[in-house]
């Protein structure tokens, strides 16, 4: 179902920018709650860079990027914090 809503292409985005993003985190200048903000940015760059490559860099193709990398850093983002948060969860137990 995911297929539905992010491009093949922009899926390797995800694990790119949860490796980006720890390494963000292991970067003592960058405070956490900017990371997001930073990814966000980094995944529509790289969004609008892949799909204008494959279909050219048209008013078409760089909102699709736009679409596409906030949808591939949401994903990111949301599977970092869903192993963090479950991470947590069987500490607790």
């Amino acid at each position: 179902m995911l297929e539905q809503y992010i491009l093949p292409e922009i899926m390797i985005l995800i694990p790119v920018l949860i490796i980006i993003g720890m390494m963000l985190k292991k970067a003592s200048f960058i405070q956490d709650w900017t990371i997001p903000i930073l990814l966000a940015v980094i995944g529509i760059l790289l969004a609008v860079i892949t799909i204008g490559a494959k279909d050219g860099y048209t008013y078409e193709s760089i909102v699709t990027g736009i679409i596409q990398g906030i949808l591939a850093t949401g994903m990111a983002v949301y599977v970092h914090q869903l192993s963090i948060q479950t991470g947590r969860k069987r500490d607790q137990d």
